[in-house]
């Protein structure tokens, strides 16, 4: 099982838990796997067809999945997936 990194404002979904474990071949399959777990996880990190949202950025072992093959990107059983929302603000 992957190790899932949950940033803070999810957190309410996965009952408080900052790291989560999730099955999957693909980014797409992890996901799903999450909100069979977690429900609602899914619509936060994706929209309506299934594409991560544009605020929303997901790295695997730190390498960011748009630069890889996006939600096909294929996950390991001993990899690490961090979930980022974007950050806006400042001067």
């Amino acid at each position: 099982m992957a190790l899932v990194r949950i940033p803070t404002p999810l957190r309410r979904l996965t009952k408080g838990e900052a790291e989560v474990t999730a099955t999957g071949e693909t980014i797409a399959a992890l996901i799903d796997n999450l909100d069979a777990n977690y429900p609602g996880l899914k619509e936060r990190i994706c929209d309506e067809n299934g594409a991560v949202r544009r605020f929303v950025n997901l790295y695997l072992n730190n390498e960011d999945i748009r630069f890889l093959d996006g939600t096909n990107t294929k996950v390991g059983a001993d990899d690490e997936v961090s979930i980022i929302p974007a950050i806006a603000g400042g001067r």
